[in-house]
């Protein structure tokens, strides 16, 4: 993927153009502001962005007002990466013909919620990874529908009760398990594949700037804690964040593709030294409330039992460097 600049450092933040400024109606104590200024401030070159229909685009364009300081297209809920590949395109074409280009480097983003990633906006972000496109794929994942009142997506996890999967006399939740989207993703020969977390803002802002400098299809996870529908005090959004990845319910790692070999190097960029139970994130949220009775203590046993063995299945694929 070539070298790798110089991480910003606190500084260059607090001094650099802001892409994504305050004044957006976010709700209080949510992870997407904190991930998206994190991202787009990561390079300085030119980024033009497509955002799907969900809580960051509601938020932060409402008329006439906006929160963007660069190119940005609101697109449906189900082809923001189909618009950034066109645009992508576009732009090739453009440079290859001389015409209408600047000359300045310009970074293609693609932008939605899980609920237009993992489910609705599958098939346009499948198809763009496929055709190889050269453009970033950003999913805020909070793990639910939350701009429309809070039901499940594949991304909800198991026992979480939402609208459409409540917890009550006759059920613990949501019955499924998390889609992988992550693993997904990287079989498509993505370019880099991802996951990060809001609270470990350097190992988020490395993986942004390895993102800036592929030159084909870019996948990242970004875990994005929502105190609204999550239920847990705005105040705590780091905090949940900080266990879910101590916990290993967030694991941070990165899967490269290797052009020479066809293969893939998976790497965790983080491992905890101190690795928390899983049921230490899980009281800190109210969604998970009903697991604590004692008929639900199956499913959290259940959720120790999936959480280890996902991590040893990542820790096995980086020690055979696969």
């Amino acid at each position: 993927m070539g070298e790798m600049k110089q991480i910003k450092n606190l500084k260059d933040f607090s001094t650099s153009v802001e892409r994504f400024q305050g004044g957006h109606r976010l709700c209080p104590g949510c992870s997407h502001g904190v991930i998206i200024r994190e991202f787009v401030n990561a390079t300085d070159d030119e980024l033009c962005l497509s955002n799907a229909t969900g809580c960051l685009e509601v938020c932060s364009t409402i008329y006439p007002f906006t929160s963007w300081n660069a190119s940005w297209i609101h697109i449906g809920f189900e082809n923001a990466a189909a618009a950034i590949s066109g645009v992508e395109a576009m732009h090739k074409a453009l440079k290859n013909k001389g015409k209408g280009y600047s000359g300045k480097e310009v970074k293609f983003v693609a932008l939605g919620g899980d609920g237009g990633t993992y489910d609705i906006g599958f098939q346009s972000l499948s198809g763009a990874a496929e055709r190889g496109h050269n453009f970033i794929y950003l999913c805020l994942d909070n793990e639910g529908y939350m701009n429309t009142g809070g039901q499940r997506s594949s991304s909800t996890p198991v026992g979480a009760a939402t609208t459409t999967s409540p917890s009550g006399k006759v059920s613990y939740g949501e019955k499924k398990r998390k889609k992988d989207l992550v693993s997904i993703m990287s079989m498509h020969r993505c370019d880099y594949v991802a996951q990060v977390a809001p609270s470990s803002w350097k190992d988020l802002v490395t993986k942004a700037q390895k993102a800036y400098q592929a030159k084909g299809s870019v996948f990242i996870n970004a875990m994005s804690p929502c105190p609204t529908e999550w239920k847990f005090d705005p105040a705590l959004s780091m905090e949940v964040s900080k266990v879910m990845v101590d916990s290993c319910v967030c694991p941070l790692y990165e899967i490269e593709h290797n052009d020479n070999d066809f293969g893939y190097k998976l790497t965790i960029t983080y491992e905890p030294k101190n690795k928390l139970p899983v049921r230490d994130y899980i009281a800190m949220q109210g969604r998970f409330k009903h697991l604590f009775k004692p008929e639900n203590a199956h499913i959290l046993d259940q959720w120790q039992k999936d959480i280890d063995a996902y991590w040893d299945y990542l820790r096995r694929r980086q020690d055979a460097g696969v």
